[in-house]
C-alpha cells in the first residue's frame, strides 16, 4: 500500500534534514530553519546572517514565520 499525498510530503520533509546552522532548536538561537543543505549554500553566498536577522525580527513581532528575501528565497527553493 502506497502512501498518501501528506504522508509522502512529510517523508520527503524528513529526508531533507531540516536544521539551523548552530544545530541547535530555532526557538533557543533565533536562527533560520532550512535543509542543511541550503544553509549550507547561504553561508557560502553570504546570505545566512541575513537570514537570521529576518527570522529573528519575524519572531520579534510574534510570528512564527519569516518571509526571507527573494535571494533567500531562490537559493532555499532549490533544496526543498
Amino acid at each position: 500500500m502506497g502512501l498518501n499525498k501528506s504522508q509522502e510530503s512529510l517523508r520527503n520533509w524528513t529526508k531533507q534534514n531540516w536544521t539551523t546552522a548552530s544545530g541547535k532548536k530555532s526557538l533557543d538561537t533565533g536562527e533560520a530553519y532550512f535543509p542543511a543543505a541550503a544553509v549550507a549554500a547561504l553561508k557560502k553566498a553570504g546570505l545566512y546572517d541575513d537570514a537570521v536577522r529576518q527570522k529573528k525580527a519575524a519572531t520579534k513581532a510574534g510570528k512564527q514565520n519569516a518571509s526571507y528575501s527573494s535571494e533567500i528565497q531562490a537559493i532555499v527553493k532549490r533544496y526543498r
